[in-house]
């Protein structure tokens, strides 16, 4: 099996990676370009046997699996100029929520799955979405999901759910992160804990709540519920939440609903566009 990557940027640099330190493929196996070469060539720095080629064709023409990492509206520019080299056996794989494998098989003749990646995929853990256009093949569905299940938990899911499952899984570690950097900061200008010693409690506190999840000792209410003692600190830091935060999620899935809505319309107008001319 040969692993092409057409885009290097952040998450096709986390998969590439990924998926060799994970022995899910061989550093030979896999082939890559990027816009800027320089961000193809540090890979190829780092992992001597991959091949860096210096266009999509090539990538295309090498590969079984193409794993396209470029941004929605990057889409356009390049696969109706290679439709010729996606032949009907090739999967094409897009990580990006608002494209949809519907519109993406109106475009190459080729099999198409979309599977969106979390930055967590970078330690060999959380989750990858995961959803199939209707050309895979038996074969190419278990190859992805073997792919995906050597880095993540790989979970299926359809159109309608896509966006809020890429709230949580994918964008969730920068939400989540920045609510506990601001319980960094807020401790360190509240009291006399310095900078370091408060993002490494906060560190060590979320990789052992994680643990707890992982292990199924408890769950996140009995997590809430075991340390938050009645009458107690705890309890009284819950309230303050309670006022402040508990709906502050709705506003945030709200505004990535609408930025999502606002990213289909655009790639609605450019494949209209490309079907009509």
């Amino acid at each position: 099996m040969k692993i092409g990557f057409i885009g290097t940027g952040n998450m096709g640099s986390i998969l590439v990676s990924s998926f060799i330190e994970a022995k899910a493929i061989e550093a030979s196996s896999v082939m890559v370009t990027n816009r800027t070469i320089a961000k193809a060539n540090a890979l190829q720095e780092r992992y001597s046997a991959l091949q860096v080629a210096p266009s999509a064709q090539e990538v295309i023409a090498f590969a079984n699996i193409i794993f396209m990492c470029v941004k929605p509206h990057q889409f356009m520019d390049i696969l109706p100029s290679h439709q010729q080299w996606f032949t009907k056996e090739k999967l094409l794989v897009s990580i990006t929520s608002p494209l949809q494998c519907e519109e993406l098989e109106k475009v190459v003749p080729c099999s198409v799955a979309r599977a969106i990646p979390s930055i967590t995929n970078r330690a060999l853990a959380g989750a990858s979405l995961l959803t199939f256009g209707t050309r895979c093949t038996a074969k190419q569905k278990e190859q992805l999901q073997t792919l995906f299940d050597s880095i993540s938990t790989p979970l299926l899911i359809n159109n309608d759910i896509t966006r809020v499952s890429s709230d949580i899984a994918s964008c969730g570690p920068a939400f989540i992160g920045y609510v506990l950097q601001c319980m960094i900061n807020s401790a360190v200008a509240q009291t006399k804990i310095s900078n370091e010693q408060a993002t490494e409690l906060t560190s060590q506190m979320i990789i052992g709540m994680g643990k707890l999840l992982e292990k199924k000792i408890f769950t996140l209410p009995t997590l809430v519920e075991k340390v938050c003692v009645k009458g107690g600190i705890t309890g009284e830091g819950i309230k303050i939440l309670q006022e402040d935060v508990e709906h502050v999620f709705d506003k945030v899935i709200q505004r990535t609903h609408e930025k999502y809505d606002d990213e289909r319309a655009k790639i609605a107008q450019q494949f209209q566009a490309h079907h009509s001319s």
